[in-house]
């Protein structure tokens, strides 16, 4: 591992080195126009400057440099990955910072060519895989991944683009359309396993029998420094941050980052959030090392790791302050709110650090109120049927769409005065479904269950009142 001597010392060796200048005349100022021109200024200058202190290396700053990552390998890989990538925009968003009480700015890593970040750490990976092995080595054997979705994309599209073949190993859950995106960027797909587990599995054994170089998608060292590179850009974009909220998975991300963010500045707080159906980098924290995790389906299906990786996890713990929980409801909303407030569409996954700055989230708190926090929307890639799926979700969350059940009279009218009802009060009937067989009273009346579309909660109150007050006495799903 390279280590980076620190901008203070190599200052301090400029200093020493010019000092035998001081001495000379100095000639007539001219107008600065460049490095060169700075340069001669300064040996030219009658004064020299004061040699620059010497910062004592601490026990921490070694400790740190032996980690799987440094902030040398991130900035070796924001050069390497910078033609190659695009240079994602880190804008305010007036909407949501209004919302949320905070200046918030988002970073769009969905806009990346193949929907994600992950295009920063594979197209990192293969350069140093071709460093490493060579070019003909390379381009003869390639890279095999296993991926259901975000990295086999992006290790597709940049194997393709260097030259390298690309093997990816997909369960039978993978989504149809990802995969073939990832035939029509050239890839060798195995379809293989009922999960992610088993494909994995399988890759492995095709390792041992072809020769092929297997790259983890969150957890091998240049995936990790590749996905660091969006913590410079963060820190370049928006000098004044005072927080970056991350998404976790298998802990890359938040690794890369944080690694980034804290050298560069350490006054900032790196958090990190997961959804509870998911937690496993906060199993890690509380056992102090990566652990299998049980992982339910989410709509956050991308971070839904069993155990976060072992390097990312060892960079992580010490660059992340802290790591929260967020429900689905919350997410559901965050991919709400940027469709309607920002017109973008981000997964579950790239909008959980959003759900958890939403009123009620856990870090809706006071000690981020009026700071400046860089979010990573950082990816796209969502099936447009769960798309709908989580829309709906989401104005129920919202209480925007909301079901009741209620007994009407089942003579002619009956139903059609309920009807009338809603819609006087601004209620716009999306379902409805009738039961007669089970309902245990007067044989002339049914139940109704009822899917209203309203404006809010205030709205939902209102025609809850409004029922209660025509003799409907309604039940609320969810209440």
């Amino acid at each position: 591992m390279i280590r980076y001597i620190s901008s203070a010392a190599r200052a301090a060796a400029k200093y020493r080195k010019l000092q035998v200048v001081t001495s000379q005349p100095a000639k007539l100022c001219r107008p600065f126009s460049g490095v060169a021109d700075a340069e001669e200024l300064v040996e030219e200058s009658p004064l020299s400057p004061p040699e620059a202190p010497k910062r004592k290396i601490s026990q921490r700053d070694t400790y740190l440099e032996e980690l799987p990552v440094t902030f040398s390998d991130i900035s070796r890989a924001n050069v390497a990955i910078r033609t190659g990538v695009k240079r994602t925009s880190c804008i305010k968003s007036f909407f949501l910072s209004e919302l949320i009480g905070a200046n918030v700015f988002l970073k769009t890593e969905f806009q990346q060519f193949t929907g994600s970040f992950k295009e920063r750490g594979a197209r990192n990976a293969i350069l140093a895989l071709l460093r490493e092995h060579g070019e003909e080595y390379m381009r003869t054997n390639g890279v095999i991944a296993a991926s259901a979705g975000n990295h086999a994309l992006a290790l597709a599209y940049h194997g393709k683009d260097l030259n390298v073949p690309v093997t990816v190993v997909m369960p039978v859950v993978a989504p149809m359309a990802k995969v073939d995106k990832c035939k029509k960027f050239g890839a060798n797909i195995v379809i293989h396993g009922a999960h992610i587990g088993e494909a994995k599995e399988h890759a492995e054994q095709l390792i041992s029998s072809s020769g092929l170089e297997y790259v983890n998608g969150y957890d091998d060292p240049p995936i990790i420094a590749g996905a660091g590179t969006i913590g410079i850009e963060i820190i370049e974009d928006v000098p004044c941050v005072d927080a970056v909220i991350v998404p976790v998975g298998g802990g890359g991300l938040i690794a890369g980052i944080g690694c980034a963010v804290k050298t560069l500045k350490p006054d900032v707080k790196v958090y990190g959030v997961e959804p509870y159906f998911a937690a496993s980098y906060t199993a890690a924290l509380k056992a102090h090392t990566p652990v299998s995790t049980k992982v339910t389906p989410t709509l956050a299906d991308g971070l839904a790791v069993p155990m976060v990786g072992s390097h990312a996890f060892e960079v992580a713990r010490h660059y992340v302050d802290e790591c929260v929980l967020c429900t689905e409801k919350e997410v559901s909303l965050a991919i709400l709110r940027l469709i309607e407030n920002e017109k973008m569409v981000v997964e579950g996954g790239g909008a959980t650090g959003l759900a958890a700055l939403l009123p009620g989230a856990q870090l809706d708190r006071h000690d981020l109120k009026g700071k400046n926090i860089v979010v990573p929307l950082c990816g796209g890639n969502i099936d447009t049927t769960v798309l709908g799926r989580v829309l709906e979700r989401g104005l129920a969350a919202d209480d925007r769409m909301k079901n009741f059940t209620a007994t009407v009279s089942d003579r002619p009218g009956g139903i059609g005065r309920l009807t009338t009802l809603l819609g006087e009060h601004g209620a716009s009937i999306k379902d409805m479904y009738h039961e007669r067989a089970f309902l245990q009273s007067n044989i002339d009346f049914v139940k109704v269950k009822c899917v209203v579309e309203l404006q809010g909660r205030e709205h939902a109150k209102l025609i809850d009142k409004i029922l209660e007050e025509n003799g409907y006495d309604p039940v609320w799903d969810g209440d």
